[in-house]
């Protein structure tokens, strides 16, 4: 049974300001928070919110976790709103049906191959050198999308393959009389980037750095395939799944609950 827990932190506090620090981190606080060791489970995660005073993470498990580790030593205990929430995600597994539309949210780290990077990192340079001096190919490179039109792109392109399509979005007709013929009213696909960001941090101290380009996309998707986007929900979307990338969330529209009852 999955289930999509929400725990607060304290970012005031000395060990939630260290773990916000390094998705790395926050990663094995996630994974101490599961009784079976080691976790062979996945786990999907999100940093929803983070501000001075609050940041909330989501987390998808297949098993019931606790967090009372992560309450005690970085939220709030015993305090109103600091209890984690454990909610059963079998309800909304069950109402994905084909033609059903939900709004959506979605931290990403979107990337694509290449043969070689035109800037590539510390760990691309030794890979290329190493291939050169042992006149081996080189397999492609894991690139990031840098611009927000890029990582848009990225999305819209995978979506049937997770098994939903994005709607156009809305628009209001203009006021009688100022429609003109080759006026275009499409306001184009019914998703945007609400938040961007560049995270860097170790894995060891003395290791390399990683550096993760992510984007948070929020809209309204169309159910196309529900086995497949099950599957996306529970396995998550793109890579860096273990540093907060991929948890894609649904929420059922408030049209849709007005005509489902």
């Amino acid at each position: 049974m999955p289930y999509l827990p929400k725990i607060a932190l304290n970012p005031r506090r000395r060990a939630a300001a260290a773990l916000l620090s390094s998705p790395h981190r926050l990663h094995a606080a996630i994974l101490s928070g599961l009784a079976v060791q080691p976790v062979i489970e996945r786990i999907l995660w999100r940093l929803d919110s983070s501000t001075p005073h609050r940041a909330d993470i989501l987390v998808l498990t297949e098993s019931r976790p606790s967090w009372a580790h992560l309450v005690d030593d970085a939220g709030w205990p015993g305090a109103d709103g600091g209890t984690p929430l454990i909610a059963d995600y079998t309800p909304l597994l069950e109402r994905i049906a084909r033609g059903r539309e939900f709004a959506f949210r979605l931290t990403a780290n979107p990337v694509h191959n290449v043969p070689r990077p035109s800037r590539p990192s510390e760990q691309q340079a030794t890979r290329l050198k190493e291939g050169a001096d042992n006149g081996t190919r080189t397999r492609g490179f894991r690139v990031a999308h840098r611009t927000a039109a890029q990582q848009l792109q990225w999305l819209l392109k995978r979506c049937e393959h997770h098994g939903f399509s994005i709607p156009d979005a809305t628009t209001t007709p203009p006021a009688p009389g100022l429609q003109t013929e080759d006026q275009d009213l499409s306001a184009g696909p019914a998703v945007t980037i609400v938040s961007r960001d560049i995270l860097r941090f170790h894995k060891r101290p003395d290791g390399p750095r990683v550096t993760l380009s992510t984007a948070t996309f929020e809209g309204r998707l169309r159910v196309t395939d529900p086995a497949t986007l099950r599957a996306a929900l529970l396995g998550g979307i793109g890579p860096a799944k273990g540093y907060g990338q991929g948890l894609l969330t649904l929420a059922p529209l408030h049209t849709d609950e007005a005509d489902h009852g």
